[in-house]
């Protein structure tokens, strides 16, 4: 059984611990807050049912719990990992020291991979010993549903460090993607930024509203882009391909694309927004529209793994 450490048992840890044990690797799951590990075994308890009935975990929950061992020091959690998963804090001060005591602990040929969404590896590593083994895997919330993860290497990232990571997260049913180079929000972050920006101004501009803006998305783009990228999308949308689609078009998205000028999203912006947003969903339903999503996630993840590529 291949043996992965994951450290901090927070929202990102817990949903890393259900891939991997899912997928049959042992899982010592670790925090340094050891009041935090057992709401995330409540947690995972809850949902491997769930993710049974929906045709998406191939053992029984029971076996598949029993893959996941917490453990009381950072020390037990990396003595036999050939793969750490870290979900600390999203601040460079927290992930220095923690990184330089893991790559002091681990094995020798232990991948440490960080969950982080948006500081570079080469923010926490550069002054380690074994900075060739360290990178980003960033996960899109929550892992288990949604199974990309984003391969980011520092520049002194080892090749074959990446390669073992992509094996890794193949063999746990994950689909990786290597962002060749460091850049501010890496890739996935800044294809959705670029949406973000965009939808803002749109309403800033009184162009649409932003219930009909998220209309636009979920019935619309967000259709095709659930089992299709943009690339992808475009060579189907015109009758050459993706070089005839940009013949067509170029000149329009030329255009749009010089209209988009950066839009700072002060309080007024903000406020409007979250006020069309507790309109629609007061924030007590949060956690249940949170549960509806995630249901709706475990459906279409069940779909998809029926359908042909």
């Amino acid at each position: 059984m291949t043996q992965v450490a994951v450290i901090g048992a927070g929202l990102i840890g817990r949903a890393w611990s259900i891939v991997f044990a899912r997928a049959g690797f042992g899982v010592a799951l670790w925090d340094p807050f050891p009041q935090a590990v057992q709401p995330a075994l409540d947690f995972i308890a809850e949902r491997l049912p769930e993710l049974k009935e929906n045709g998406l975990l191939k053992d029984e929950p029971a076996a598949v719990m029993a893959r996941i061992r917490p453990v009381q020091t950072l020390a037990d959690a990396l003595g036999d990992a050939v793969y750490v998963q870290e979900n600390g804090p999203e601040r460079v001060a927290i992930k220095i020291p923690l990184f330089a005591e893991m790559d002091r602990l681990a094995r020798p040929d232990a991948v440490l991979a960080s969950s982080t969404s948006g500081i570079p590896a080469s923010a926490f590593t550069e002054g380690l010993k074994g900075r060739a083994r360290c990178l980003v895997a960033h996960p899109v919330n929550p892992p288990y549903l949604i199974p990309l993860v984003e391969i980011c290497p520092a520049p002194w990232t080892d090749a074959a460090t990446v390669a073992r990571t992509r094996a890794i997260m193949t063999q746990a049913g994950q689909v990786p993607a290597t962002v060749k180079k460091e850049i501010d929000g890496f890739a996935l972050n800044r294809l959705q930024g670029a949406l973000l920006a965009e939808a803002f101004r749109l309403v800033a501009d009184d162009v649409i509203s932003p219930a009909d803006l998220d209309a636009l998305v979920k019935h619309g783009l967000g259709l095709r882009w659930s089992f299709m990228g943009p690339l992808e999308t475009i060579d189907l949308n015109a009758p050459g391909g993706l070089a005839d689609y940009c013949d067509r078009y170029g000149p329009l998205y030329a255009k749009m694309q010089a209209q988009m000028t950066p839009l700072e999203w002060d309080a007024g912006l903000v406020g409007k927004l979250q006020d069309a947003r507790r309109a629609e969903l007061p924030a007590n339903m949060q956690p249940v529209r949170q549960a509806w999503r995630d249901r709706r996630l475990m459906a279409l993840l069940a779909h998809k793994a029926g359908q042909p590529a």
